[in-house]
């Protein structure tokens, strides 16, 4: 979650060093994060508020407009292929954190969105999830809920301080570009997935449905209508791509297998 704010930080200083800015243009400037928000509850909260507070202050030395505008979606690093009901548990608390930490809008996901195609049904189920949490919740009714919680408060003052700890540990090693040229984004990315892929295969990380409780009798065979999984085609770049993968991508992939080879057994 730090890389996360500390990466985003030093993009936006990136597009910064690189605009001629004078008094006119630089009040005009408005700007917009779009940011995936996890299942870490507390923790989602008080990244989204840190990412204002660290904007605000890169922003000020700019001189420039402090504010912006945050367009959060839930992430689809946790979406599950089997017991995909599931998902959409994890898209309302995903959903519920982004509104507290102060999104400006927050753009549902559809709890089929990794192997359907775009559909009325799934669209109106994201839909209606964000209603009832306006309606039935009166998630719409205050402003900035989460001000004044002393756990909220705390746990984004120490996320800020320490994404903007390695902000500066980028800019010190020559720029967010330059890491990214250099492969070491990339790299240290890849370390933090790769952890958090180890605690997920030995059950320290639960997905519920999937490596925890599975139901053996749930088949998706026969449902998926996209390719819910990683495509790699290979081409020489610039940049090395950040790829994205959910990590319960290589427990589903088994299990279709095993689906498709008991259909040839039967």
């Amino acid at each position: 979650m730090v890389q996360q704010l500390a990466y985003t930080l030093a993009h936006a200083n990136e597009y910064l060093n690189h605009l001629k800015l004078n008094p006119e243009s630089s009040a005009s400037i408005q700007t917009m994060f779009t940011v995936s928000v996890g299942s870490n509850y507390f923790f989602e909260i008080a990244k989204l508020r840190a990412l204002r507070i660290l904007w605000s202050t890169l922003a000020s030395e700019y001189q420039i407009n402090t504010d912006c505008y945050i367009s959060a979606v839930p992430t689809k690093r946790n979406k599950t292929l089997y017991d995909y009901n599931t998902n959409m548990l994890r898209t309302t608390t995903e959903c519920m954190s982004a509104i507290l930490g102060g999104a400006n809008n927050v753009c549902n996901l559809p709890y089929d969105a990794i192997y359907h195609k775009d559909n009325e049904f799934g669209e109106r189920i994201a839909r209606n999830q964000l209603l009832i949490l306006k309606h039935e919740s009166a998630f719409d009714k205050v402003n900035n809920a989460a001000d004044g919680a002393y756990y909220i408060e705390s746990l984004t003052e120490q996320l800020a301080e320490k994404a903007l700890e390695l902000f500066k540990d980028i800019e010190r090693n020559g720029g967010f570009l330059n890491q990214l040229k250099s492969g070491t984004i990339q790299r240290k990315i890849k370390e933090n997935a790769t952890k958090e892929q180890e605690q997920f295969n030995s059950g320290e990380r639960i997905l519920l449905g999937t490596n925890k409780h599975s139901n053996p009798n749930d088949k998706m065979a026969e449902q998926l209508q996209i390719y819910p999984f990683v495509k790699i085609n290979k081409r020489k770049t610039l940049i090395v791509p950040i790829i994205e993968k959910r990590i319960a991508e290589q427990i589903e992939q088994t299990r279709l297998k095993n689906e498709k080879q008991n259909e040839i057994d039967n």
